[in-house]
């Protein structure tokens, strides 16, 4: 049986068409899901879904702004020293630098739109400060 450390190692696929080229990329995570719907220099916009009572690390990120729209459920952000409850259609913006982390408090799942934007967006670009996961950055 493998350790739990083991079974919540994340998983990404990517889907491609018949001649190769990659359309999509999801990626598997403790708290839920992310597919990266589309990507350009500077920018990336992803479907975010969090799992009713799970939530992200609280991190930052030092390349890259993000804004975060709720397609449904509701979301707790914390973000630098304010904390915010969104629903539906609402938003809010994560400035590089800056701690957040998103909470699915609902008891249905979370969905959300993410853009990025900066000069490097690579999923690397995350310094982890708390983690339900085990997986903050050591100290």
């Amino acid at each position: 049986m493998p350790k739990l450390q083991e079974s919540i190692q994340p998983v990404t696929l990517a889907l491609a068409t018949s001649n190769g080229n990659e359309i999509a990329e999801t990626g598997l995570r403790p708290w839920g899901s992310y597919t990266v719907l589309e990507e350009g220099r500077g920018y990336k916009i992803k479907r975010i879904e969090v799992k009713p009572g799970h939530r992200l690390s609280l991190q930052m990120h030092h390349h890259r702004s993000e804004h975060w729209i709720v397609v449904s459920g509701t979301a707790k952000v914390v973000c630098g020293d304010n904390e915010i409850l969104l629903s539906t259609n609402q938003s809010t913006y994560v400035p590089p630098c800056t701690q957040h982390r998103l909470e699915n408090v609902g008891v249905i799942p979370l969905v959300l739109i993410e853009v990025q934007n900066g000069e490097y967006l690579g999923e690397d670009d995350i310094v982890r400060f708390q983690d339900d996961y085990s997986r903050a950055e050591p100290v």
